[in-house]
């Protein structure tokens, strides 16, 4: 009876021993885990256009300078992507360069535009290939294979290069729409996701040809003017701005439903001053509000 309370005891302590043993090695785990602060970061999560994605990430890098307990994340995708994105609730805004389409607007009846700027859509060339000028016309032709060599448009005798965006590009949609009247493109056109990958393509390309936004044009490219009633038009934030430029788009932000919270917040952000310099500053013209 006694050796049976003996180990018993025996076994108790040991049992309790091992208990402490993990109690203290818990204890020890966790002082090594950071803590969860008080007024942990809110996260406002952005998605979509990669022709707003430049300035969107800019103001998103001061909001956050100017409130330490906010963290902005902005991914880019493409327009598609960011009305899907707002419309389903993966992200808290989206980001378009076009107006949300009609099926959209069904898909995701609670959209809500914000405008925040308005841009131009510019032809580009390569820079041995001056084109004088070309026309609405003569460039749905070209992107529709109906001309396929530069000479029949003033250029140098070479086959065109046709580049263009990918199909979630809300600046594809917007040229689909604008120029092609929803007329298909040459099959075999070079597609791109992004701006800087056209412009890219098209600097590298003698006989290439491209579409990209205002702010993307520097001395590396061509931009060709557009032909408008006989007269030459330059792409420019002031010919955009005063409307002689024909082929401008919106740049919007997209919520589902009325902005509240931080959401309102960033929205509201970036029709101050500050935002507003870092819009002309790509090439875009701010919408005054």
């Amino acid at each position: 009876m006694s050796l049976n309370i003996s180990i018993k005891s025996v076994l108790l302590v040991l049992g309790l021993c091992f208990c402490m043993v993990l109690l203290c090695g818990c204890i020890e785990n966790q002082s090594r885990e950071p803590a969860m602060r008080v007024g942990q970061s809110e996260v406002l999560t952005i998605t979509g256009s990669t022709t707003v994605l430049p300035v969107i990430a800019q103001a998103a890098e001061i909001f956050m300078d100017k409130n330490p307990d906010i963290e902005v994340l902005v991914t880019g995708g493409g327009s598609g992507v960011g009305v899907m994105s707002a419309g389903e609730g993966t992200a808290m805004v989206g980001m378009a360069s076009r107006d949300i389409k009609r099926e959209e607007n069904e898909k995701y009846p609670g959209l809500v535009e914000h405008r925040i700027a308005i841009d131009g859509m510019v032809i580009i060339t390569h820079i041995t290939n001056p084109v004088p000028s070309l026309t609405l016309a003569q460039i749905k032709a070209i992107y529709n294979g109906t001309i396929r060599n530069w000479k029949e448009v003033g250029g140098k005798d070479g086959v065109i290069v046709v580049t263009g965006r990918d199909s979630a590009s809300g600046t594809r949609e917007f040229f689909h729409v604008e120029i092609m009247n929803r007329e298909d493109f040459l099959q075999n056109q070079l597609e791109k996701n992004s701006n800087g990958a056209v412009w890219q393509s098209v600097r590298q390309t003698p006989s290439a040809i491209g579409y990209v936004s205002l702010g993307y044009i520097d001395d590396d490219v061509y931009a060709v003017p557009i032909l408008v009633e006989g007269k030459e038009i330059k792409p420019s934030i002031e010919t955009v701005k005063n409307g002689l430029y024909p082929v401008a788009r919106p740049l919007n932000l997209i919520t589902n439903g009325e902005p509240a919270g931080i959401t309102s917040d960033f929205i509201s952000f970036l029709s101050t001053p500050e935002i507003e310099q870092i819009i002309i500053g790509e090439g875009f013209i701010p919408i005054t509000r």
